[in-house]
């Protein structure tokens, strides 16, 4: 059976970044489904390539986090047509399974829906038009109720949607009664990343020898808020707490940050480039505690942020600002600590204890671990997708 996977920013571990796509597809390989995936790439030509599997089909489609919103929509409406034109090539294929965002990608799984009577699943990662809305992209009345249709008309072309947190389900089910939505949250890889012992060689690379390192990992856009991390940072300078933070990654606001960082003098805060997963494990080998941050706004509390699958499979103490169902998965687990996103001098309070007390530090990591291990592991959830489409998808 074949399976066609719409994801405009698909990765491989190889080249870094969000790598979810990558795991679903692997899932289904692996038991046996013939998967192609349809992306896009900065490169100037179209390209075809197999990864482990997986048939990959990448559209010369350039995107960078830090381009403005035209230039984004632009990016995300090219996707939309060429994908849906590329589809035809599959016309045998059971199922198209639509990742957003963006949410125009629900447009081409309807026309591929439509031409190609080919039915498809919609998978939601954050709640689209809320998010940019709430975030003040879309002040336009009449623009928000466009935006609203679309989302509906969508969710109800699907054959079922997807979503990656309980919240999101939830929000789902009340736009749309009666839709079929599953739960599928992101993953833990729990075979690559491990609780592993500091290693001196690392600590010396990061310059980070004697300290707590409170490590954020992923992107620097206006939705992160890291100016908040930044706050936190000086509080702990003004305290004299053995604290380095490492801020990696790349987005639109990362030359502003470094700008104000310096502005500060916090030398207690280092900016380090993005990281191939390779990378990525390097920097979590020294960390002791992963903040997951964002800016203060209530729909940001329902995403699936991969920097919190990645610290839970790490078994590193995880940091949020932010309510909604990982606070609760937290508190529940006792696996990390939630800090007053309008007072920053919380987190100095907080994050003392995990300073003075070891056993106290490594009790939090084994249950990070341990949640991993029992809810989020990559071969659970794989498992769990495989067996949804098998299901929905028929003989």
């Amino acid at each position: 059976m074949k399976i066609v996977i719409l994801h405009q920013h698909f990765k491989t571990p190889e080249s870094g970044g969000a790598i979810r796509s990558y795991y679903l597809a692997r899932a289904l390989v692996e038991r046996g489904f013939k998967t192609v995936i349809i992306t896009a790439h900065n490169a100037r030509n179209y390209t075809k390539t197999y990864h482990e599997g997986i048939e990959v089909h990448s559209l010369p489609i350039p995107y960078d986090n830090k381009f403005g919103f035209l230039s984004r929509s632009l990016s995300f409406l090219r996707y939309a047509w060429r994908s849906a034109v590329l589809a035809g090539q599959f016309r045998d294929a059971k199922i198209c399974y639509a990742i957003s965002v963006p949410l125009t990608v629900g447009f081409a799984a309807i026309w591929i829906k439509k031409r190609y009577n080919i039915p498809f699943f919609f998978e939601v990662g954050d709640l689209w038009p809320d998010a940019p809305i709430q975030l003040g992209f879309v002040n336009n009345y009449f623009f928000r109720l466009l935006l609203y249709s679309m989302e509906k008309t969508i969710y109800r072309n699907a054959e079922a949607v997807v979503a990656l947190s309980s919240a999101i389900q939830s929000a789902i089910e009340k736009k749309l009664p009666g839709k079929t939505v599953y739960l599928v949250p992101n993953m833990a890889d729990c075979d690559f990343y491990r609780p592993e012992t500091k290693n001196p060689e690392l600590e010396k690379k990061f310059i980070v020898e004697g300290k707590f390192v409170v490590s954020y990992i992923g992107a620097m856009g206006v939705a992160n808020g890291l100016d908040y991390i930044l706050e936190c940072a000086n509080t702990c300078r003004k305290a004299n707490l053995p604290i380095q933070f490492l801020l990696c990654g790349e987005g639109a606001l990362r030359d502003r940050l470094k700008a104000s960082a310096d502005h500060l003098g916090l030398n207690n805060l280092t900016f380090v480039d993005f990281q191939d997963r390779t990378g990525v494990k390097d920097i979590l080998n020294i960390t002791d505690a992963v903040f997951v941050c964002y800016k203060n706004v209530p729909v940001l509390e329902t995403g699936s942020p991969n920097k919190f699958f990645d610290g839970l499979a790490s078994g590193k103490i995880i940091v949020i600002n932010f309510g909604g169902w990982i606070k609760k998965e937290m508190d529940e687990n006792q696996c990390g600590i939630y800090v007053d996103p309008r007072q920053p001098t919380d987190f100095v309070g907080k994050i003392r204890p995990f300073i003075s007390d070891k056993k106290k530090l490594e009790q939090f990591q084994h249950a990070a671990r341990d949640l991993a291990e029992r809810k989020y592991a990559r071969k659970i959830l794989g498992e769990k997708f495989s067996k949804l489409f098998a299901e929905l998808a028929g003989p």
